[in-house]
């Protein structure tokens, strides 16, 4: 089996795994599902990249990161803005 399709296995068990766990505690919250997804990828990330040779479609995947982590910037932002008691108008 080759990296990239232990790569995708292992981050449907981590996503299956988390939305059990949402299910059965009975507290599902989308923003706090979405980080836990961030967190998987970013590790399967690390343990699936190579030291020495950087194949092609490790660069799309940046990208997919780097998207997530503005996702994970705003979702951020908006929680201290209900905190402190601000409202963001679209």
């Amino acid at each position: 089996m080759r990296k990239q399709q232990t790569a995708i296995l292992a981050l449907i068990l981590w996503l299956i795994l988390v939305l059990l766990y949402m299910l059965l505690s009975n507290i599902f919250d989308l923003e706090f599902f979405f980080i836990l997804c961030m967190i998987g990828v970013l590790v399967i990330m690390q343990l699936i990249e190579p030291k020495y040779v950087k194949p092609g479609y490790l660069r799309y995947i940046w990208y997919l990161i780097a998207l997530g982590i503005l996702v994970f910037g705003a979702v951020v932002v908006l929680k201290v803005m209900e905190i402190l008691g601000l409202e963001f108008v679209f």
